[in-house]
C-alpha cells in the first residue's frame, strides 16, 4: 500500500493537504470555557493521530522512498506545522497554546517517520545513499 502511494505522490499530496486543514479547522473550533478538549484521553489520541497520519503522508509526498536529503525536510515542516498550529490556537477564544501539545504532536510525527524509516530500509532502497 505504501508502495502505492510512493508511486502516486499526488495523492499523497491530496492527503496531506486535506489532513493539515482539518488540524486547522479543529483548532479553530471555540469551547466554552472548561468545555474545551482539555487533557482528555480523546485529545491525546487526537494530537498523536492526526499529525501521526499528517507527518507519514508529507514524508511519503516529500521522500517518495528516494529523496534523502528531503526526509529531515519532511519531518522539520511537519513540526513546524504543529507549532504553528497551537500559535493559531492562542489567538482561538476558549483555546490555549499549549507545550504538552506541540510534544504530542512531535510524538507522532517521530513515530511516523520511524515506520516510514523502517518501511523504506526492509524494502532494500537506497533512499538513505549520498546524493539520492
Amino acid at each position: 500500500m505504501i508502495s502505492w502511494f510512493e508511486k502516486h505522490r499526488g495523492v499523497c499530496w491530496l492527503f496531506t493537504i486535506l489532513i493539515g486543514v482539518v488540524i486547522f479547522y479543529v483548532s479553530s473550533l471555540v469551547f466554552e470555557p472548561g468545555v474545551g478538549v482539555g487533557t482528555s484521553i480523546n485529545a491525546l489520541f487526537y494530537h498523536l493521530m492526526a499529525f501521526f497520519f499528517f507527518g507519514f503522508f508529507l514524508l511519503m509526498s516529500l521522500v517518495g522512498g528516494k529523496k534523502r536529503r528531503l526526509f529531515v525536510l519532511g519531518i522539520v515542516l511537519a513540526v513546524v506545522y504543529g507549532i504553528s498550529d497551537e500559535l493559531h490556537q492562542f489567538f482561538v477564544p476558549g483555546r490555549h497554546m499549549s507545550l504538552f501539545d506541540i510534544f504530542l504532536d512531535t510524538t507522532g510525527i517521530v513515530f511516523a517517520a520511524m515506520i516510514y524509516f523502517i518501511w523504506v530500509e526492509r524494502r532494500g532502497s537506497r533512499v538513505w545513499e549520498v546524493g539520492a
